[in-house]
């Protein structure tokens, strides 16, 4: 789907609050509020818009402990192990690198006992060769939107 003018200033508007109503989001862009449900559709459709959620603070609900983990796997398991991974409930986000390593995971535990077990129970998984854990001390930035 080709991005128009339009299109780009709905975003940018939910991107800054998304329960806002349609209503008040048409009059801040001058547009009926029919169109804009269409073209809210539209981007949900088209696979532009995937959702709309809220942005937790980790700690307030139990998480006081991020993790970011390297990993190094082996070729031929590759894509079982991300399929693995990417189930767990404490990994919040998988990618795919370049590198050294294969894989790099955004990890939130509720604390050094559940790491632990998480590492021992959890990622010693066939074709995982090497594993390498940074415990996050302070996050400078962590932004969810996509600047559009």
């Amino acid at each position: 789907m080709k991005i128009e003018e339009l299109d780009r200033k709905i975003l940018k508007v939910l991107n800054r609050d998304a329960r806002m109503s349609f209503r008040l989001i048409a009059k801040e862009l001058r547009i009926s509020p029919t169109t804009l449900y269409n073209k809210v559709k539209k981007l949900e459709s088209s696979g532009v818009l995937k959702g709309y959620i809220p942005l937790i603070d980790k700690e307030s609900v139990g998480y006081d402990l991020m993790a970011i983990i390297s990993l190094r796997v082996r070729q031929e398991k590759d894509i079982e192990v991300q399929k693995v991974i990417a189930k767990l409930p404490q990994v919040g986000a998988v990618y795919e690198v370049t590198g050294d390593w294969d894989l790099i995971l955004v990890c939130y535990f509720k604390g050094r006992d559940d790491l632990a077990n998480f590492l021992k129970k959890e990622l010693p998984l066939s074709g995982i060769e090497r594993a390498m854990t940074h415990l996050v001390l302070n996050v400078v930035k962590e932004e969810k939107r996509i600047p559009v």
